[in-house]
């Protein structure tokens, strides 16, 4: 058994429900089983490089389990080892501050750190463990892109958030005979707009793993409106694109672990639409809607086992890994499994599938 007394935790990257489930059931382990000290340390890698931190105990972790966000802060933007910094002239340069890290990693008298986050954060704890930290992982984020682990915790919320849009545009587009677009979070792959998609009966679900022909999507609605289904949901992935063309880029920040920001695509398609059909189209952006509220029961759930596993492998030495779901079971898998390549939509998977039987087009 590891003998870790006293170790930090952040959360870093994109907040989303259930981070503070995870805080909660890392540090109350840590507490009550091994006796540990837990340090939060405050807007994720940014604490570290900045030296801000606070312990945890028992009380300041009881009563968060239903909140969304995180009571530690997070930042995106803030890789120690490629740091954002103005030069004499004012302009960015990027710097390895590494070893400010360490410094403060000491100076908080720290033994061990636990990383909560997707594939930036995860990438970033490797490092870490490369250059000597004694770390472990925790996947979050709602795309559900990390690999090694079959669900990311946050997901199940964002798609219940999803849902629930799409269940309320429903009786709209009906009332106006309108074609409802619904654009979703999840970068470069199409898991929120896919589980939504079919679980609030889209019509059509575009998803960046199956480029669209626009000709197929508007037949589709062309089709349903001369069979007297005068409305048609649309759910598009922010990271979707036509065949042939390219996704839609919002804005790009070179500081951030992930300069690009996507958006767009779901009024693109609706002036597409619209100008193929005549049929109006409106557009929903449900943006950072999925990040917020409470998260789900399952959310809460998986965090929960999550951050217990994270503080076994603490106390056992098995640094370097990352707890992960594996079909029903939390098991213990190397972080660098989880960097370098994405968990993406199956074209041919069952779920597209089984949609497929029921009506849905994908435009393909």
């Amino acid at each position: 058994m590891s003998k870790i007394k006293r170790f930090g935790i952040l959360t870093a990257g994109g907040d989303c429900p259930g981070l503070n489930a995870v805080i909660r059931a890392v540090a109350k382990t840590a507490i009550s089983d091994h006796g540990m000290q837990v340090i939060g340390i405050e807007d994720g890698y940014a604490g570290l490089i900045e030296g801000r931190y606070h312990e945890l105990n028992w009380r300041n972790v009881s009563g968060i389990l239903a909140e969304g966000g995180t009571i530690l802060g997070t930042s995106n933007r803030d890789n120690p080892f490629r740091y954002a910094v103005k030069n004499a002239k004012g302009e960015m340069e990027y710097q390895d501050v590494f070893d400010r890290v360490r410094k403060n990693f000491e100076l908080a008298k720290l033994e061990a750190l636990v990383a909560i986050g997707g594939d930036g954060t995860m990438a970033i704890t490797q490092q870490m463990v490369d250059r000597g930290i004694k770390a472990v992982g925790i996947p979050k984020t709602i795309d559900n892109d990390l690999a090694a682990t079959d669900v990311t915790f946050g997901f199940d919320s964002a798609v219940v958030t999803a849902t629930e849009a799409l269940d309320k545009l429903q009786s709209t587009a009906m009332s106006h005979h309108r074609v409802m677009i619904v654009e979703t979070m999840g970068r470069y792959a199409g898991w929120i707009a896919l589980y939504s998609g079919v679980a609030g009966g889209g019509d059509i679900i575009l998803l960046p793993e199956i480029p669209y022909d626009l000709n197929r999507v508007c037949r589709r609605i062309i089709e349903r409106n001369q069979k007297g289904r005068r409305f048609s949901i649309v759910v598009v992935s922010e990271g979707a694109k036509p065949r042939g063309g390219e996704m839609v880029v919002r804005k790009l920040i070179k500081e951030s672990t992930d300069p690009v920001r996507l958006g767009g695509i779901g009024q693109k398609l609706a002036d597409d639409i619209e100008e193929q059909t005549g049929i109006d189209c409106r557009v929903t952006v449900l943006g950072h809607l999925q990040r917020g509220g409470s998260p789900s029961a399952f959310d809460r759930i998986l965090g929960t086992r999550f951050g217990a596993k994270a503080v076994e492998l603490l106390a056992r030495g098995e640094f370097g890994m990352m707890a992960a779901l594996k079909g029903l079971k939390v098991e213990a898998v190397p972080i660098k499994e989880a960097v370098g390549q994405l968990r993406l939509v199956q074209p041919d998977s069952e779920v597209i599938r089984a949609a497929k039987s029921i009506g849905a087009v994908f435009g393909d």
